[in-house]
């Protein structure tokens, strides 16, 4: 009898619709929610393959629709941050996502009734909604720039007038390694992690309170680490991605720890 009863509601629960997910995009004039149904219905959705995907790192064919049609009112050198399901935040200038030519962005749709496979190595799914480029080379979009598992898209101020904590002195060079540090570090390491307790994503620990990772590893460990985080403990669990050159350069990455070793410096308690 229990057989039978089991065997009833594994048939119930297959039987059962799935259900669209849905999507906030929220441009400062009211915000718009659109359902995974609602989107693949639109006469702009094309069907795209992206080549070399950065999620799941082989070629992919995807329903999509051109991400400029969803920002409506929106104008070149104003920003949107991307927050996933999974805690993990992108900051990204308008300017490259409303691109009509070289590196177009495009809001990849999981069609509930065929879903994605999933990612490698302990990363989950990437639907229901992920951003993708073709030609991403064209604009040098990072892999940053490819947030997946999407749920909200928001306009908000600027990075550095929404966390004052995170900048370097105003007076150092521009073309200092901490200022170009600071800014590969806002494309890249704040899209998971906080810095001096101030930042929107929470998928990684703050990267200098209690202790900034210059304070416990050596350079040479922490290059290491950024490129491949396996290579200093192996767990299965990780969620960290390595940055290999492509993603990162060499000069970048030392500019990064440049900047990570003058914010050691500079705490802020919280």
């Amino acid at each position: 009898m229990k057989l039978r009863c089991l065997l009833c509601l594994l048939t119930l629960v297959v039987a059962l619709p799935t259900t669209a997910a849905e999507l906030t995009v929220d441009l400062g004039h009211g915000a718009q929610t659109y359902s995974s149904a609602q989107l693949l219905a639109r006469t702009d959705v094309r069907n795209i393959t992206i080549p070399a995907d950065v999620a799941f790192k082989h070629s992919m064919r995807y329903r999509a629709v051109p991400l400029r049609a969803l920002l409506i009112g929106m104008k070149p050198g104003e920003h949107l941050q991307f927050v996933g399901a999974d805690g993990f935040a992108a900051e990204i200038d308008s300017t490259p996502l409303l691109n009509t030519l070289g590196a177009q962005a495009w809001l990849a749709i999981e069609d509930p009734a065929h879903p994605w496979p999933t990612l490698a190595e302990n990363h989950g799914r990437a639907g229901p909604f992920y951003l993708v480029w073709t030609q991403p080379q064209a604009g040098h979009i990072s892999p940053e720039q490819w947030p997946y598992q999407l749920a909200t898209i928001r306009k908000l101020s600027g990075v550095a007038e929404r966390f004052p904590a995170i900048l370097p002195d105003p007076s150092l060079p521009a073309d200092s390694p901490v200022q170009r540090g600071f800014t590969v570090f806002k494309r890249t390491c704040f899209a998971c992690h906080t810095l001096n307790g101030e930042g929107d994503a929470r998928l990684g620990p703050d990267l200098n309170t209690p202790h900034n990772p210059t304070e416990y590893l050596s350079a040479e460990l922490l290059r290491a680490y950024i490129r491949d985080p396996q290579s200093l403990r192996r767990w299965p669990q990780a969620k960290m991605q390595g940055f290999d050159t492509q993603a990162m350069s060499d000069a970048d990455l030392d500019a990064v720890l440049a900047y990570l070793q003058y914010m050691a410096k500079h705490k802020t308690a919280h």
